[in-house]
C-alpha cells in the first residue's frame, strides 16, 4: 500500500475533522456525562421501565448531559484561558469556542423530543433539570445559590424515570432528596480543584465563598446524607446488603476526603463512586423508587 503523496516536499496535513471530534469529546465533560447517563439508565431498568423506555431514558439523559457539558466549555472559554486550564479543548486549541456552542444547541434541541418520548410529564421534568444546568452555566455558577441547579438537575432524574411508568407515579420523597443531595455533593467536589482559578477570574459561587479547605471537609456530608436516605428511607427492616452499601459509601467518601489534599480530583471521583453505590442500593436491594 502506498503512503500519502507529499505536497511541496511535506506530508499532507491530517484532517481537521478528527481534531474536531477529539475536541468535542473532551469538551463534553466525558466522565460526568457517561457516569450520569449510565447510572440513570440502570435506574430506569431497576424501576421497571421496558427496554424501549430504558433506551429512551438513556438517550435523553445523554443528549442533555452533552448539551450541558458543551455549553459549559463554550461559555467558560475566556475564563478557562485566563486561569491557564490548558487541558480544556478550547483553551488547548483543538476547537474554537463556537464548535461546542453549536454542538450544545443541537444536543439541546435533540433532548426535547427524546425527553418527551417518555411522556409529557416525565419529559417536562427532565427538561426543567436540563434548563437548571444551563442556567448554572450561563451565570448562576457565580452566585451564592450555585448549588441549586445541581440539586434541581439531579433531583429531577428519579421523577423522569418513574413518571414514564404506567400511571405516571411520582418517586418516593427520599429518592428525590437523595438525588438532590448527590447533586450538591457533586457540585462541591467538581468545583474544589478549580476554586483558586475561579476566584481569580471573578467566579464567586457558594463553594468559592467557602474556600477550598471548608469545601473539602464538606463534600462527604451531602454524599453520605444521600446514602443514608436510600438505606433508611424505604419502609421495612434494613437488610445486611444495605448496611454494607452504606459502609462502602462511608469508606469512599472518607478516601475522597483524605486524598483530596494531594489529589484535588479525588473528591469528585469519590462522589461518582458513591453515586454508583447508591444505584446499587436501588438495584441489588430490590428497592423501587416509585412512590405509588
Amino acid at each position: 500500500m502506498s503512503s500519502p503523496s507529499p505536497v511541496g516536499g511535506r506530508s499532507l496535513p491530517k484532517t481537521r475533522g478528527w481534531t474536531v471530534v477529539r475536541g468535542l469529546a473532551g469538551a463534553c465533560h466525558p466522565g460526568p456525562t457517561v457516569a450520569v447517563s449510565v447510572l440513570v439508565s440502570v435506574l430506569a431498568v431497576a424501576s421497571g421501565r421496558d427496554p424501549l423506555g430504558c433506551v429512551a431514558v438513556g438517550a435523553a439523559v445523554l443528549a442533555g448531559q452533552l448539551s450541558i457539558g458543551w455549553s459549559n466549555d463554550a461559555v467558560d472559554a475566556g475564563r478557562d484561558a485566563a486561569a491557564g486550564r490548558a487541558g480544556k479543548p478550547v483553551v488547548g486549541g483543538l476547537v474554537g469556542a463556537r464548535v461546542p456552542a453549536v454542538a450544545a444547541v443541537i444536543a439541546l434541541v435533540l433532548c426535547v423530543p427524546l425527553s418527551l418520548a417518555s411522556g409529557v410529564a416525565a419529559g417536562v421534568v427532565h427538561l426543567v433539570g436540563v434548563a437548571a444546568a444551563w442556567a448554572y452555566n450561563l451565570g448562576l455558577k457565580a452566585t451564592v445559590i450555585s448549588w441549586a441547579p445541581y440539586a434541581i438537575g439531579f433531583g429531577s432524574l428519579p421523577a423522569f424515570v418513574t413518571l414514564g411508568l404506567p400511571g405516571e407515579p411520582w418517586p418516593a420523597w427520599w429518592a428525590v432528596v437523595a438525588a438532590a443531595s448527590l447533586g450538591i455533593g457533586a457540585h462541591l467536589a467538581n468545583v474544589l480543584p478549580d476554586i483558586d482559578g475561579d476566584l481569580a477570574t471573578g467566579v464567586r459561587g457558594w463553594p468559592q465563598r467557602l474556600g477550598a479547605e471548608r469545601v473539602r471537609l464538606l463534600v462527604p456530608v451531602p454524599l453520605l446524607a444521600a446514602s443514608a436516605l436510600l438505606v433508611f428511607g424505604p419502609e421495612g427492616p434494613v437488610a445486611p446488603a444495605r448496611w454494607a452499601a452504606l459502609a462502602a459509601a462511608v469508606l469512599l467518601s472518607g478516601a475522597g476526603l483524605l486524598l483530596g489534599r494531594r489529589r484535588p480530583r479525588a473528591p469528585f471521583a469519590a462522589a461518582v463512586a458513591v453515586a454508583a453505590v447508591d444505584v446499587v442500593l436501588l438495584v441489588a436491594g430490590g428497592t423501587r423508587i416509585g412512590g405509588g
